[in-house]
């Protein structure tokens, strides 16, 4: 009986340490997902910004050589309306400019409270999909043409312009590019910018098409002698479907 006492004992210890062991590895492992999930926020917030402009300048530059918006000015607004790449938008939706969904928009969405509680935003599948969509909101829009009339290496203009032509309504906005861009030196990736006239703009070779009754993917393709996938992919359309008034993005050759 002692005998059968002292293993039933025994059995019980071995028990409660295997249980305080698993215990003990469960609180390592959520000590461990605590760490990685605030490696980020251990940042400082110049280290935040630079590890921001080392990843997107190279972005920026490339739209600034496509569509002729300087360099300069995308990323201090990318910085700005992402706040660091950090902001939700940001985080969960890969929208580091704050564009929301608007009527042509059919990708896919995110809610976010902003100038009023639970607007649409624009959801990408990466942020450099946020950038394109940057540069086409800004060239396919009348009321942003005069700005290409403006030195691409003039910031302070461009700023100024992005302002009035009605891009935000904080009056301190274009003061907030310039002194982030002035601060952080980034003139420097305008460097080898190209100056743009209107006639040769990149507003040329792309027009809008709204979709009337009728029309479908394959005879808008006809009619434009362009290929399909070059549509949806231009107007990150889902499941090739359409709509009557939407506005497709259509590249002219």
């Amino acid at each position: 009986m002692i005998f059968y006492c002292i293993i039933l004992i025994f059995q019980i210890g071995c028990k409660v340490l295997t249980f305080k062991s698993s215990k003990k590895e469960k609180k390592i492992e959520v000590v461990s997902k605590n760490i990685n999930t605030r490696k980020n926020s251990i940042l400082s917030n110049d280290q935040k910004i630079d590890k921001y402009i080392f990843e997107f300048a190279p972005i920026a530059i490339e739209e600034m050589k496509k569509y002729k918006i300087p360099a300069s000015i995308t990323l201090a607004q990318g910085l700005l309306e992402s706040g660091y790449g950090e902001g939700r938008l940001a985080v969960k939706g890969n929208n580091h400019f704050g564009i929301k969904c608007h009527k042509e928009w059919s990708g896919k969405k995110i809610y976010h409270d902003d100038d009023k509680k639970g607007e649409c935003f624009r959801k990408y599948k990466d942020p450099k999909e946020s950038y394109r969509d940057h540069s086409l909101f800004l060239t396919m829009r009348p009321r942003y043409a005069f700005l290409f009339d403006y030195n691409i290496k003039n910031y302070k203009q461009w700023a100024y312009g992005l302002k009035k032509a009605g891009y935000a309504t904080d009056k301190k906005y274009p003061l907030k590019l310039i002194n982030l861009i002035e601060r952080l030196n980034l003139k420097r990736f305008d460097r080898d910018a190209k100056n743009n006239t209107k006639k040769d703009s990149n507003k040329r070779e792309l027009f809008f098409y709204r979709v009337s009754k009728g029309d479908t993917l394959f005879s808008i393709s006809k009619k434009f002698n362009i290929e399909i996938k070059t549509i949806v992919k231009m107007n990150q359309i889902n499941d090739n479907k359409i709509y009557i008034g939407q506005e497709l993005i259509i590249p002219n050759k």
